[in-house]
């Protein structure tokens, strides 16, 4: 054999290739997510969508129950509309209308005499009622509404302040009260009526039967709200003064000064007439407590005879608490016999006497009017 051959040098050790690995035994990092969890990433979306719409629409509904239900403007529309429906009762006992001593003096008002308005019968007619603003401040939130009264448009501010919580729910109440105060003076008339309300001066007076019928009537009313005030009785009548009580915690003053009817004309120059007649049939030359007279320096022969020859035309006007008849012309004739005193010549007088017939008229607690007929 050949040594050389045998002693020639190994060869290499030959490393037999990797088998193929299996696709189950892949990177699972590059391997495509099941089915399974394709499903449940979809499912997972869809339930945030619908948590997310859910969540903004019970949002959008908290929203829209606060502002027609608990905001300060809903507290507001609240009593409009019980105004509107004439709920007297109901409005009242609405937070911070109720009013006392302290919150007039604050405002500068004195105590009502009366609280008789505040109710159904003497309120007007409140319609289209719609708030137009809101703005809150540091305390109280400022609420403006319009409205119509009675056909006359207006509107008007509330303040109103938050009083805490019922729940989760706020309570608020009228931090400035929205009633106001009239004060009514009704000249030649104890009775008038408010929006169709009859009253009685001397019902509503601190002064009761003993009430000056010339002097004003404080009386308490609702904000907004429109008040006819008009008299119409046996003895005087007025169209109405309307007047429209827009701002809380105000005073108005109104006046209404009633005209007598035909009817009450009629029965005082009827009464006149009759007292200026009876005057005429007293046979001296100054008739006792009547406005006409003559006067002679002589002597007089016999009785005068007196005769109206024109009676006046009489007018009748109020004046604080009574009627007035202003002066009003009228003329008598005397016809007399005088005796001269420096000759004794007597001589035939027939002649007119002019005269002015004025009075004053009362009204009794029982209707019936008491007549004073003046002049000169």
């Amino acid at each position: 054999m050949d040594r050389g051959a045998t002693d020639a040098a190994p060869e290499a050790t030959r490393v037999p290739p990797a088998p193929d690995v299996p696709a189950t035994r892949r990177s699972l990092a590059s391997a495509p997510p099941p089915a399974r969890d394709r499903r449940l990433g979809r499912d997972l979306a869809v339930i945030a969508l619908i948590t997310s719409v859910v969540l903004g629409a019970l949002a959008a509904a908290g929203v829209l129950l606060y502002r027609e239900f608990y905001s300060p403007s809903a507290f507001v529309r609240h009593y409009l509309h019980l105004l509107h429906d004439n709920r007297a009762a109901e409005a009242l006992a609405v937070p911070g209308v109720a009013i006392d001593t302290a919150e007039l003096d604050a405002a500068g008002l004195e105590i009502p005499d009366s609280d008789a308005l505040l109710r159904a019968a003497a309120m007007g007619t409140l319609t289209d009622v719609a708030i137009v603003s809101e703005e809150a401040g540091a305390d109280v939130t400022e609420v403006r509404a319009e409205f119509d009264a009675g056909g006359v448009a207006g509107s008007v501010s509330f303040d109103v302040e938050h009083t805490g919580w019922i729940g989760i729910v706020p309570t608020w109440s009228f931090a400035t009260s929205p009633l106001a105060v009239i004060d009514l003076t009704v000249d030649g008339s104890m009775k008038f009526s408010v929006n169709g309300f009859d009253i009685d001066k001397r019902q509503v007076s601190p002064d009761g039967v003993d009430a000056d019928p010339s002097a004003p009537i404080s009386m308490l009313v609702f904000s907004p709200g429109l008040y006819s005030v008009s008299v119409d009785t046996a003895i005087a009548s007025t169209p109405g003064v309307a007047v429209l009580s827009d701002a809380p915690l105000t005073e108005v003053p109104v006046t209404v000064a009633a005209e007598p009817t035909e009817e009450f004309i009629a029965v005082v120059q009827e009464r006149v007439e009759g007292f200026l007649t009876s005057c005429a049939t007293q046979e001296v030359l100054q008739p006792t407590a009547c406005p006409f007279g003559y006067t002679v320096e002589d002597r007089i022969v016999g009785l005068p005879s007196w005769t109206i020859s024109s009676q006046p035309t009489v007018t009748v006007e109020p004046e604080g608490d009574v009627w007035k008849i202003p002066a009003a012309p009228a003329s008598a004739r005397i016809d007399v016999q005088i005796q001269s005193l420096f000759d004794g010549s007597i001589r035939e007088v027939s002649e007119e006497v002019p005269f002015l017939v004025t009075g004053t008229i009362t009204v009794l607690p029982d209707g019936t009017a008491s007549i004073v007929v003046g002049g000169g």
